[in-house]
């Protein structure tokens, strides 16, 4: 009876598989009646509306075009290891006293954009501050070493360069003065390291200032994600053109990015490529801004304008006949909105130039021409008296050797780097202190360079300190 069972069960396998098999192999050769479905199933909106086509077409344009000529940025900086410490020293004797770990290399990522054929490239300062190795990789994956040409920390603007065998691809550049809110706006960067990727938006804003970000702020703001390492690469318009160089998010809200405006980073870029370094305009007066009560003092009907509280003795100002109590109103035909308005036109003016600027006085409008000095210019002028600098207070010794350092302010940068009440400078690299025209002619030239490197006497004993060239371009100076 067993046996018989199980030749029952084998017959009735053998019977299914049999069965089984041609159906087995009409699904591997012919489609099934689903799949052949959805083969033909036609998209949900077969003929979206003609603008939306339009305006992605135009994206995917912009960003073929563009592309090319966004780079990624490697900064990488070494940095000294700590000591190893008094506990490490005493167990192991005399063997590891006063050594260091090994040094540490960090590295930041950023974006950039081309602007000349030969090698040129605009990105922001912060990208590469202190790097002491720069890696370029373009859209291609071509990596070249990159050259810092300058930098200027008080607009956050830096211009590399690279050497190619061959003709660079270029960016665009646009005309940021004609933006305006709402606008398009695309950003294409290196957020996270992920390469060339390419964010929309609109134009949120314009001429933003008072940020806190930089010295000198006239911030374009936008919605296109900008998120770190897209620093450095270019904002775009729907035509293609660089409008901006994204720099800034608002770590606490979505959708708050920054850039700058293409205007002024060009203006910058230029005097970068000259010389290496940026000379800025200087008016010569103490300006504030206008409080609704203030302004109706005043007969304004609105807080537009800069007061002037501080006329600087053989300045341009006063060259100009402008006097305390003038509400400066225009300043070569661009209205002057508030105080940071006007510093930020006459830094970003060219020095000598002459130009019309419109004032209130006494009720009754004026134009005087004033003429723009550089900043340089104007401190060189002073051979005598005393000098202000990275919150330090120089004056001239008796025997015309060195400077000595009169007043420290805790808080300054000459402080951070260990300068003390009564030191003397002696030089500034290998050029000796003789007075403050010799300092002047002494920074100069020590600008040229990366590092500044002061020569101090204090007491019986002599020390170098050494300071970044950078230091003395974040000064906060009156206009």
């Amino acid at each position: 009876m067993i046996r018989f069972r199980r030749i029952f069960m084998a017959l009735l396998i053998s019977g299914l598989v049999l069965t089984t098999l041609p159906a087995c192999k009409k699904d591997a050769t012919e489609p099934s009646a689903s799949a052949e479905k959805y083969n033909t199933q036609l998209p949900p909106v077969p003929n979206p509306a003609p603008e939306l086509l339009a305006t992605q077409t135009a994206f995917i344009e912009v960003s073929e075009k563009v592309t090319p000529s966004v780079v990624n940025i490697q900064a990488a900086q070494v940095s000294r290891g700590p000591e190893l410490g008094p506990l490490f020293e005493d167990f192991f004797n005399e063997l590891f006293k006063g050594r260091r770990l090994p040094p540490q290399k960090s590295r930041s990522l950023g974006s950039g954009v081309i602007i000349s054929s030969d090698g040129y490239i605009l990105t922001n300062e912060h990208v590469i501050k202190g790097a002491e190795e720069i890696k370029v990789k373009l859209s291609d994956d071509r990596v070249y070493d990159g050259k810092l040409i300058g930098s200027d920390p008080r607009t956050d603007v830096a211009v590399l360069k690279i050497e190619s065998s061959e003709p660079l691809p270029t960016a665009v550049l646009g005309d940021s003065d004609a933006l305006q809110v709402g606008q398009w706006a695309l950003a294409i960067g290196n957020p996270f390291g992920l390469d060339r990727t390419l964010t929309v938006g609109v134009v949120s804003a314009t001429s933003r200032t008072d940020v806190g970000i930089e010295d000198y702020e006239d911030f374009i703001q936008t919605d296109a994600s900008i998120n770190p390492g897209n620093s450095g690469g270019p904002l775009l318009n729907i035509y293609g053109e660089v409008i901006g160089i994204n720099t800034a998010i608002v770590a606490s809200g979505q959708g708050i990015g920054f850039a700058i405006p293409i205007n002024m980073a060009r203006a910058i870029a230029d005097q970068l490529m000259a010389t290496g370094q940026v000379v800025r305009g200087w008016l010569g007066v103490g300006i504030q801004d206008l409080s609704p009560d203030l302004a109706d003092s005043f007969g304004l009907d609105r807080t537009m304008g800069a007061l002037v509280n501080q006329v600087q003795p053989d300045s341009p100002a006063q060259q100009a006949g402008i006097r305390r109590g003038d509400i400066l109103l225009e300043l070569n035909g661009r209205t002057i909105r508030n105080a940071s308005d006007l510093q930020l036109q006459i830094v970003s003016m060219p020095a000598g130039k002459t130009v019309p600027l419109k004032l209130l006085r006494d009720g009754q409008r004026l134009t005087v021409d004033v003429t723009i000095r550089p900043r340089k210019q104007a401190m060189a002028s002073d051979a005598t008296g005393e000098r202000q600098t990275l919150g330090l207070t120089l004056v001239g010794t008796e025997q015309n050797n060195g400077l000595e350092v009169k007043e420290v302010d805790p808080q300054g940068m000459g402080a951070a780097a260990g300068i003390r009440p009564g030191d003397i400078m002696l030089a500034i690299n290998k050029t000796k202190l003789t007075d403050l025209r010799s300092f002047d002619r002494a920074l100069d030239e020590a600008r040229k360079g990366r590092i500044v490197r002061l020569l101090i006497k204090r007491g019986d004993a002599t020390l170098y300190l050494a300071l970044p060239v950078t230091a003395w371009d974040t000064e906060s100076t009156p206009q």
